[in-house]
């Protein structure tokens, strides 16, 4: 194919029927990423835009972590109509051996050839998502992005579903040193990171890039587009020690649970955000943990997971296929039935960096609080039952899910994890809690106010979650975080408004989905998720400081839904299947049936709710997903089912009102949503 060139400018390419049409033109420069050691402002610079049509745009490392990682959250996106859009930073080259795993046979390094194989199995992955044979024709083209950089792009559409692949394709190495190249290039930002140009492709030549050539790439791409979603990576993986050789086995970086181009790609990819979310663009954003999987029991039902495997059969290939590619047909060494049989068990889990509910509903129901944009918004309630147009409630750049509990007097406390500074080795990379007051009951809110971090040093710092806070009847609000050594810190507000210092309350081996409830005795309690069993805090009096309490519980893969059952609490999880495998890898998968239990082991009133993913419970009401990715409600006698609306992103609300259950969310579409079953 000819080496035909097109531009991508500002603005999102118009929708028809679906499908993404052609680009425009012009471009318009972001604003400038701040110079070595000078750290970012948090000021908003634009008002907040109406966000557009709906479209899905993933920003990864390598060819594959999508399907990996975001599945099947992306395939249930794709499959509602959605436009998807995936830029792929790393050209994916690794040492140029595309081989099966235990091949004998001669070694062949090219490294152009396995990038152009593995953009050949993301095309054969994708058609065959868009329900088309593996070997469908896709439109490919050169497109122009800022600053004289280019990269390839292949389109593909059918019934009105459309996916676009961008191939930024940066070397996995740098020319000198042979050093990993993202990770190097977001800790030098003099450094020049060349282009692979994979076997095949209409790209005949492309620019190097630096740190700021890649931010400014990615914020115009994000521009162009649009999008209304933005899904990426984890930009502050667990602390994770391990020895080299373990390390290596898990290709893993040094101290950390996850390889260094996804967290690099991951801080490029916020770095562009910032600056997009600067400009007043709506949009939802998520990151996905990675190699974190390897670590934790594994979340997806055997339903889930045989169908997010299936889709990396044609990623994977075969060196035996006949698709017309002069690189290669595919990522020979995930093929077949290896990523079921791949001991990592990557494949296995789907999980957040960022999990919870993403929209928070005040106590009387007539606002609902987010993140949108990078900013804390606020809704209100139309009569109709809709909602209005977002209120800006700043506090940009902030993680995707917010904290909340409402004051005795009706005023409503946000708390929220900031990106209070994200640099690469010459600047900042910190992390912070901050908290947002209502001045009176329906009215504005106040500044936004630094409440610390619970971690000593910028590096731990990072590894802190996003906040749960909690009202008891005693007046305080107790808010709580998991921190670096995967414990949980908690900080204490009075009923004068003073703070605590933060208290690390102990525990280890904790995911981040933290949940908590006040029993009937007034007591607040504390559950997370652990590799063993739930971990569980509480006090022994009201008003007292929280403890843990050991329990011995079935183990949890996911987060715990935890609810008043009579004069005592009951506890609502997924656990594994086959618990005695659930610390072996490749590992058991998830039951797809929920665990319901008492505090002290014995069982709970059932509930039939078969699914995957964490539940919400509240007044007798259950709240999940089923094995399709459809929202459903238990209320004890039958399952209702959502089968219409934007697909939600992240897990949903459930409120009882007079008896009655209000679901609220936020869709893809970046807009909320109300359900009443």
């Amino acid at each position: 194919m000819n080496d035909t060139a097109r531009a991508l400018g500002p603005g999102r390419r118009a929708v028809l029927g679906g499908a993404v049409a052609a680009g425009l033109a012009a471009t318009v420069a972001g604003c400038a990423v701040p110079a070595p050691g000078r750290p970012r402002t948090t000021t908003t610079v634009a008002p907040l835009t109406t966000p557009r049509a709906p479209l899905l745009l993933q920003i990864l490392a390598h060819p594959d972590d999508d399907l990996y990682f975001m599945n099947p959250d992306t395939q249930h996106t794709l499959d509602s109509g959605v436009p998807l859009v995936s830029v792929y930073v790393t050209g994916g080259e690794a040492n140029g051996d595309n081989r099966v795993v235990g091949d004998t046979g001669p070694h062949v390094y090219d490294k152009a050839a396995y990038s152009s194989a593995r953009h050949q199995g993301l095309r054969q992955a994708y058609a065959t998502l868009l329900g088309l044979d593996k070997y469908a024709p896709w439109e490919k083209s050169v497109a122009e992005l800022r600053g004289g950089h280019r990269a390839e792009v292949n389109r593909l559409q059918h019934r009105g579903r459309s996916v676009e692949l961008v191939f930024l394709n940066t070397a996995m190495h740098t020319p000198l040193g042979g050093r990993m190249g993202l990770p190097a290039l977001w800790e030098d930002h003099h450094l020049q990171l060349p282009v692979v140009i994979a076997t095949g492709s209409p790209l005949r030549q492309a620019k190097s890039y630096t740190y700021d050539d890649l931010v400014e790439v990615l914020a115009g791409l994000l521009a162009h587009y649009a999008p209304t979603h933005v899904q990426t990576l984890d930009p502050d993986p667990d602390i994770q020690h391990s020895s080299p050789a373990v390390r290596r086995h898990d290709s893993e970086q040094a101290g950390y649970s996850d390889h260094a181009d996804h967290t690099a790609a991951a801080s490029f990819a916020w770095a562009a955000l910032i600056r997009h979310a600067e400009q007043g663009n709506a949009f939802l954003a998520t990151a996905y943990r990675a190699y974190y999987n390897r670590h934790w029991p594994k979340n997806l039902p055997p339903k889930v997971l045989a169908e997010k495997a299936a889709h990396l059969v044609p990623y994977g290939g075969s060196a035996d296929w006949s698709c017309g590619n002069p690189g290669g047909c595919g990522d020979y060494n995930v093929g077949g039935n290896r990523p079921f049989t791949n001991g990592k068990g990557w494949v296995r889990s789907t999980h957040y960096r960022h999990p919870g509910v993403r929209l928070l509903l005040s106590d009387d129901g007539a606002y609902a609080y987010g993140v949108l944009g990078l900013r804390a918004v606020r809704w209100s309630r139309n009569d109709d039952g809709g909602w209005g147009a977002p209120e800006d409630l700043g506090g940009s750049p902030l993680t995707p899910v917010l904290g909340g509990a409402g004051l005795p007097d009706g005023r409503q406390l946000l708390f929220a994890l900031r990106f209070s500074s994200l640099q690469g080795r010459a600047g900042a990379n910190t992390r912070e809690i901050v908290a947002l007051e209502q001045a009176a009951p329906g009215g504005r809110f106040g500044a936004w106010k630094g409440l610390g971090n619970p971690e000593r040093g910028d590096d731990r710092g990072r590894r802190i979650g996003s906040p749960l806070a909690l009202a008891s009847p005693d007046g305080r609000v107790h808010l709580f975080v998991r921190n670096a050594d995967r414990g949980i810190s908690t900080r204490v507000r009075e009923p004068d408004g003073g703070w605590s210092p933060w208290r690390d309350l102990g525990g280890e081996s904790v995911q981040e989905g933290l949940s908590a409830i006040v029993d009937p005795r007034g007591r607040v309690h504390v559950f997370a998720a652990g590799t063993d069993t739930v971990h569980h805090w509480t006090q022994p009096t009201p008003g007292a400081p929280l403890a843990p309490a050991p329990t011995r519980l079935p183990l949890p893969v996911g987060a715990v839904a935890p609810s008043v059952l009579g004069d005592g609490i009951r506890l609502l999880y997924r656990t594994s299947a086959d618990p005695k495998k659930a610390h072996q890898d490749p590992g058991s998968p998830a039951s797809p049936r929920l665990t319901s239990v008492r505090l002290d082991g014995s069982a709970a009133t059932p509930v039939a709710l078969d699914g995957y993913g964490p539940v919400g419970a509240a007044a007798g009401f259950v709240l999940g997903t089923d094995e399709q990715g459809t929202l459903q409600l238990a209320d004890g006698k039958r399952v209702l089912k959502r089968a219409r609306g934007a697909t939600p992103v992240g897990m949903p609300a459930l409120y009882v009102r007079d008896g009655r259950p209000l679901v609220v969310g936020l869709g893809v579409d970046a807009r909320p949503w109300s359900w009443r079953p």
